[in-house]
């Protein structure tokens, strides 16, 4: 795809760069930003003309429905820079059009392709020298839009606000990661807001996350909330699974997050000819499989880690740790799937696109 420069949209830059301040070596996820954010509000069922402009805090009516009713909507996606020192965005048609399925599923106004791709791409040229080089280098793209109309009556607004903040990022790693599957809690449920990125989805997992911390595990591999027997995403990523040499993973739904990241491995595995399934995978399969020595890899995979390993899990009280592997499948397909994104290896699928 091509992405155009959006004509109409105003334009202030900053008097002084922040950039000379930042120490890119020592960067913590998504704590530094960029010096202007992209911004377009919606006033009376028509979206305004957008802006960039500098970085800053904005006043927003303490009645505004998305601090009482929630409305409010994210996507996650990178901008990577290659060798020529070009700019290059992966599969962003797929981040936009699931921020707008979104935006329907919570009753908020679509966002136009030029406000979002061509603010993006004039965003992106404005910042170009935030995108360093380097493979583990990245500017992380939060395009997000809240509910800004006033009023404690539930029930949609009719102002929301859209806007696109930029932080610069480096190779995001958490350490060894161990699960504990819920027995309990749900991430989601069928006929809520599970397939959607809205903050509220995130905000529920906090609390039950807290206490698998308290127990020693840092994410929650979710099971389906009806019987707790199907496993689903792990923390806020989807989620794989290799029993001898197959990769299983769970089929999107009302209550799975429709993954980019997710989409991308299994296409570049059955390009591997990695056998891949996507279909339920029963808690009862995993613990098998670990019991008999056949599950070999469990990894989340999500925008800002790519590829996040799981060394084991725990369930109904038994710890099961996975084998440590010399060559394992998850590893080699983060290093195949980076090389595109950084463009150190051919794209046969088509899916970055130039700024």
């Amino acid at each position: 795809m091509e992405i155009k420069t959006i004509a109409d949209i105003d334009i202030k830059l900053a008097s002084v760069s922040k950039i000379k301040d930042v120490d890119f070596e020592t960067l913590s996820f998504g704590n530094v930003f960029t010096d202007h954010m992209l911004v377009c509000d919606y006033e009376n069922g028509v979206w305004k003309k957008p802006s960039i402009e500098p970085y800053a805090p904005f006043m927003i009516d303490p009645s505004a429905k998305v601090f009482h009713y929630g409305q409010a909507i994210f996507e996650g996606m990178k901008a990577y820079k290659d060798e020529q020192d070009d700019v290059w965005l992966f599969r962003p048609d797929q981040n936009y059009e699931r921020f707008n399925k979104s935006a329907v599923r919570m009753a908020m106004p679509e966002v136009p392709e030029d406000v979002f791709m061509g603010g993006l791409k004039q965003l992106l040229e404005i910042e170009k020298d935030w995108v360093k080089k380097g493979k583990g280098s990245s500017l992380y793209i939060r395009p997000f839009m809240i509910a800004t109309g006033k009023g404690v009556v539930a029930a949609p607004a009719v102002f929301y606000r859209f806007m696109i903040i930029l932080s610069p990022a480096k190779s995001y790693y958490s350490g060894e990661v161990k699960v504990l599957i819920a027995e309990h809690f749900s991430r989601a449920a069928n006929g809520g807001i599970g397939a959607a990125k809205a903050a509220g989805n995130y905000s529920a997992q906090f609390y039950p996350t807290k206490l698998a911390n308290e127990k020693g595990y840092q994410q929650i591999i979710w099971t389906d909330d009806a019987t707790h027997t199907k496993l689903e995403e792990a923390g806020t990523m989807n989620v794989f699974f290799r029993i001898n040499d197959t990769l299983y993973t769970a089929p999107t739904s009302e209550r799975i997050l429709d993954g980019v990241t997710r989409k991308s491995l299994i296409d570049l595995a059955k390009r591997e000819n990695i056998n891949v399934e996507v279909r339920p995978v029963l808690v009862t399969e995993l613990v098998e499989a670990a019991q008999n020595g056949t599950l070999q890899e469990i990894f989340g995979a999500g925008t800002a880690a790519v590829v996040n390993p799981i060394v084991g899990f725990e369930y109904q009280g038994t710890y099961y740790e996975l084998p440590k592997l010399d060559q394992p499948v998850a590893l080699a397909l983060k290093e195949k799937l980076n090389n595109i994104q950084y463009k150190l290896e051919e794209d046969t699928f088509g899916w970055t696109v130039k700024i």
